[in-house]
C-alpha cells in the first residue's frame, strides 16, 4: 500500500481523535484488505471485493464475528472518512451477527483464589479490575491524578467510546496503591536525574505543557520498565505497562464478576451501569442472567 495513503489514514485518525489502538487496528485491516486484492487502489474496488475479503476471513482464517465486523469497520472508515466515498452499496453490506453469550463470572471464593496466586503490581492490577470494574486498558492508563483517596474513587479518562467516568476505589487497596505510588515517584526522580523525556502524554497536553511529562500528577500508576518510541509524541517516552503482563489472567472476567457481585448485593442496576461506563442499560442487564436467583434476578416471594 502506498505510503501516501498510510499517511492520510494516520492524519484522519488523529484529526477525528481516534484512540491510538484504533488507529493501529484500522491500518492493519486496511493493509490486509488492499493486499488481499493484489495491492490495487481502494478506489478501484467495491462491494464485491469487500464481501470476498470478509468471506475469506471467515472461511480461511475462521475469525469470530466481532473480528469480521472490526475489519468491516476499518474498510468503511477508509471509504467514508479517508477517500470521501459515500456509495449506496456500503449500506447493503451486512455485518456478521455476533452470538449472544452469558458472561463468565467467578464466585467471590474463586476471585480470592485467583488473586492469591498473584503478587506485586500484577496482584494490584487484578485487584483493581475486580474491585473497581475496570477494563484492562483503563487500569493500565491510570495516572497519579486519577486516584482520589478522599472520595475513594478513580477517574477513568477517555474510556470506551472516548467517555470519562468515575468508579469506586476499594478502601482495602489504599495502602497498596500508596506503596505503588512511592515506587512510581522513585522512577520519576531517577528519570529526572538522567535527563529523560518522561511519560507519554496526550498530544495536546504535551504541546501545551512542555514539562508535564515529568510532573507528578501525569505519571502512570503502572509505568513500563523501559523507554520506547511513542509515535504520537515523536520521542522516546516511558509508556504504561504492556497489556501482555496480565494476559494469562482472564482480565475481563474480573469486570464481569464486579458487576454481578454488586447486583447480587442489591446495588441498583443504573449505578452499576455508570460504574462500568455502559452507554445502554441493556448491556448491563446481561449480568442479571448469571445471578444465582432465577430468571432476571427475581427472588421468590417465599424467600422475601
Amino acid at each position: 500500500m502506498v505510503q501516501k495513503l498510510v499517511d492520510v489514514i494516520n492524519e484522519v485518525c488523529r484529526t477525528e481523535h481516534y484512540a491510538y489502538r484504533t488507529e493501529e487496528t484500522y491500518l492493519y485491516w486496511i493493509k490486509r484488505f488492499v493486499s488481499f486484492n493484489g495491492n490495487r487502489h481502494p478506489r478501484e474496488l467495491g462491494a464485491v471485493e469487500i464481501q470476498q475479503f470478509l468471506s475469506n476471513l471467515a472461511i480461511e482464517f475462521r475469525v469470530s464475528a466481532s473480528t469480521q465486523n472490526q475489519a468491516l469497520s476499518a474498510i468503511l472508515f477508509l471509504y467514508k472518512k479517508v477517500l470521501g466515498i459515500e456509495l449506496s452499496w456500503m449500506d447493503d453490506i451486512v455485518r456478521a451477527r455476533r452470538p449472544k453469550r452469558v458472561p463468565i463470572v467467578l464466585t467471590r471464593t474463586e476471585v480470592s483464589r485467583v488473586l492469591a496466586c498473584m503478587d506485586g503490581r500484577y496482584w494490584l492490577m487484578a485487584s483493581l479490575l475486580y474491585g473497581s470494574g475496570l477494563r484492562m486498558i483503563e487500569c493500565l492508563r491510570l495516572r497519579v491524578q486519577d486516584v482520589d483517596f478522599e472520595y475513594l474513587q478513580l477517574a477513568i479518562r477517555g474510556g470506551k467510546g472516548g467517555k470519562d467516568r468515575h468508579t469506586v476505589l476499594p478502601e482495602k487497596l489504599i495502602p497498596d496503591v500508596q506503596h505503588q505510588m512511592e515506587r512510581v515517584q522513585r522512577i520519576m526522580e531517577r528519570d529526572k536525574k538522567l535527563g529523560k523525556n518522561g511519560v507519554s502524554l496526550p498530544h495536546a497536553i504535551d504541546r501545551k505543557y512542555r514539562t508535564a511529562s515529568l510532573s507528578w500528577k501525569w505519571q502512570y500508576l503502572f509505568p513500563s520498565g523501559r523507554y520506547a518510541f511513542i509515535r504520537h509524541n515523536d520521542s522516546r517516552r516511558r509508556h504504561h505497562s504492556h497489556t501482555s503482563g496480565l494476559s494469562r489472567a482472564t482480565t475481563h472476567t474480573f469486570r464481569h464478576s464486579f458487576a454481578t457481585h454488586l447486583l447480587e448485593r442489591g446495588c441498583d442496576i443504573r449505578t452499576v451501569q455508570e460504574l462500568l461506563g455502559h452507554a445502554d442499560v441493556k448491556t448491563t442487564q446481561i449480568y442479571t442472567h448469571v445471578l444465582k436467583r432465577g430468571g432476571n434476578a427475581v427472588r421468590s416471594p417465599l424467600d422475601i
